[in-house]
């Protein structure tokens, strides 16, 4: 795949950051975009919504879906690739993008912090997998591409936030299983 002309990404947190750069990436070759995040109204500290990235997708060559979803949720999130399916006729690449930072050591880590992390990091990589599954088994060249570091069990990478880095490590954890079950389906899983 040299080009995502007319190919279909879902991208979970893509209203600002790496997923926002992602989206606009893709929509230079003429992409269409499904911007799956919370973020509908402008945060008074944080640039970007699912709106103002659309228009910048668009801008940029591609086509946009703006959609607000909470992937904690996953009534939503099938919700959401179900509008995506309708919009675009399929996905053909989910980016699995969304991530709750919150980097403290285990005792200023508060339970309500550790929960969320594991909720939208792993949680939410695994649901958003699921939901666009059908959907990537029928396209002609399926890609699942998830934001996650490479599995190093170095105690220097747990050592200042470990609630954190196990729950990225959960979402590289979702790229090993997840590549050797979907490769009979002819779905390419990889982190990045």
């Amino acid at each position: 795949m040299t080009s995502l002309r007319d190919k279909t990404l879902f991208i979970t947190g893509g209203s600002r950051g790496i997923g926002r750069a992602i989206a606009l990436r893709a929509a230079a070759d003429g992409a269409r975009i499904a911007i799956a995040a919370k973020t509908a109204e402008p945060h008074p500290k944080l640039p970007g919504t699912i709106h103002s990235v659309a228009t910048e997708i668009r801008d940029a060559g591609g086509e946009a879906l703006p959609l607000a979803v909470d992937i904690r949720d996953e009534e939503q999130l099938a919700e959401a690739v179900k509008e995506t399916v309708r919009a675009f006729d399929g996905i053909d690449i989910l980016v699995n993008n969304a991530s709750a930072l919150f980097l403290a050591d285990t005792a200023n880590t508060p339970m309500k912090r550790f929960d969320l992390m594991f909720d939208i990091n792993l949680r939410g990589t695994y649901a958003a997998s699921q939901a666009a599954l059908p959907h990537l088994s029928r396209a002609a060249n399926p890609h699942i591409l998830t934001l996650s570091p490479p599995l190093q069990l170095n105690q220097q990478w747990f050592a200042d936030h470990c609630a954190y880095t196990m729950s990225k490590y959960g979402m590289s954890m979702c790229v090993l299983g997840m590549a050797q079950e979907f490769r009979s389906k002819g779905i390419a899983v990889n982190a990045l």
